[in-house]
């Protein structure tokens, strides 16, 4: 099981080896780069130097001053912003999902564009959002995407509409998910010094149907990688594009 592939094709080519499916739990996009600036599509396009200053002014959570710099360097590219975001993004999701073995359950992060996965999932990887699946016996239900924030990226929706797709699932044995259940010491980034978002819906639904997992990414460095919430183990399954490891789950 992986999650935050952001771009990591090469060891993504490998994580499934000797398992009987691989999951993803999304991000496969790398817009940018926060450990190496010069990664991403953000330095391809306007260079390492400006990438250091939009890192420097979102860490600071400047996030007004970090739109306003952006428009500008978009406004001086010559090139409509989403025609050249989804030319980048084809060309990593090409790389990506080429490297999925069959078969794959995978679904969205927030920095994904889900529009354009139809074009890329090979036969043997099955897109869920929402939904469930019986792998080895088990059933697992699939939530993807984030909720709103200041950052604005591709996947963002309503707690309502997040809600709605964790309602939709029931009962499963496993609950994934891109974002994690709002719990501070599953949502809080020790390196990136802030809470990132998690669900409450999450955490309720937690509560009340008692998976046996719920497993999720999203925080890069979470202040607690897994704990329990009832009957049920929560792990953040690690940030795949820096450890190149998957997470293993056997029953």
């Amino acid at each position: 099981m992986v999650s935050d592939v952001h771009g990591n094709a090469k060891d993504l080519a490998t994580a499934g080896d000797g398992a009987d499916a691989l999951i993803c739990l999304g991000d496969l996009v790398l817009f940018l780069d926060y450990a190496d600036h010069s990664r991403g599509i953000f330095p391809e396009l306007f260079g390492t130097a400006n990438a250091d200053l939009i890192v420097e002014l979102r860490t600071a959570r400047r996030f007004d001053e970090a739109r306003e710099l952006a428009r500008g360097l978009w406004a001086g590219l010559g090139i409509d912003r989403e025609t050249a975001v989804v030319s980048a993004v084809r060309r990593q999701y090409a790389e990506l999902f080429a490297a999925f073995p069959a078969p794959t359950y995978a679904t969205y992060g927030n920095v994904d564009i889900p529009t354009l996965w139809p074009e890329f999932a090979l036969p043997g990887t099955t897109v869920l959002d929402g939904e469930r699946v019986e792998i080895g016996g088990r059933v697992f239900g699939f939530v993807g995407g984030g909720l709103r924030t200041p950052m604005r990226t591709p996947y963002e929706i309503s707690d309502e509409e997040y809600a709605a797709k964790v309602e939709a699932l029931g009962e499963v044995d496993v609950l994934c998910s891109h974002i994690p259940p709002e719990v501070p010491d599953l949502t809080y980034d020790t390196v990136a010094r802030r809470f990132e978002r998690g669900s409450r819906a999450l955490l309720d639904a937690i509560r009340r149907t008692r998976p046996r997992y719920a497993l999720f990414g999203h925080v890069h460095q979470p202040l607690a990688r897994r704990m329990r919430i009832g009957a049920t183990e929560c792990v953040n399954v690690g940030h795949f594009a820096s450890s190149g490891k998957p997470w293993t789950l056997s029953w």
